[in-house]
């Protein structure tokens, strides 16, 4: 049976122009997403996409890998998006080569932050039965300490996933895990498929 890719959403009461700057912003970014212990921008390619390399910290081994994205902050109907592709050759590493975005919709509530994005299992789909799961969540709670950064300015530095009795806590239980549309990637903006290679 095939994969689903990862989707997640969060309404953030905050203004656009705050949730690109701590979601655009490489040092920020890592701030309150789990999946990167540093991001570090490279070249800028003639399309307007920039190169990064990746890094994520684990007891005993720190996987590295690559990327490349793109963002749209002037779109027509208002919203934002970022594309995104990434890859390593690291053979620890459980996420191979992996597309992905991030779309901003303005609503009266504020901002709706959506991701969908999927990968090549690094371990084989065997393991990618555990893995998929505990990304997603990895994802959803990383959202929920983005809202919490943006509305109330809690530092993400402070917050420790393991932290149960916290009642100020980020909770990935906050976040929609089921698309609006079939597939998860069918939301996913047109510079996703012309976006040059990691």
């Amino acid at each position: 049976m095939p994969h689903r890719p990862i989707y997640v959403e969060i309404t953030i009461a905050a203004s656009m122009d705050r949730v690109w700057q701590l979601t655009q912003d490489p040092e920020l970014h890592t701030r309150w997403d789990l999946r990167f212990s540093s991001i570090v921008p490279s070249d800028r390619l003639p399309s307007g996409a920039q190169r990064f390399r990746y890094e994520r910290r684990m007891p005993g081994h720190t996987i590295s890998g690559t990327g490349v994205s793109i963002g749209e902050r002037v779109r027509p109907d208002g919203t934002r998006t970022s594309a995104l592709r990434f890859t390593t050759t690291d053979r620890l590493s459980p996420l191979r080569d992996g597309r992905g975005y991030w779309r901003y919709e303005p609503t009266d509530r504020g901002i709706r932050f959506i991701t969908g994005y999927d990968y090549q299992p690094g371990w084989g789909r065997a393991a990618d039965l555990i893995v998929r799961p505990v990304i997603g969540w990895m994802t959803a709670w990383s959202f929920d300490a983005l809202r919490l950064w943006a509305e109330h300015d809690i530092d993400p530095r402070r917050h420790r996933p393991w932290a149960f009795w916290r009642r100020d806590r980020p909770r990935a239980s906050r976040c929609g895990r089921e698309p609006r549309r079939r597939n998860a990637m069918d939301a996913s903006p047109a510079t996703l498929d012309t976006l040059e290679a990691p």
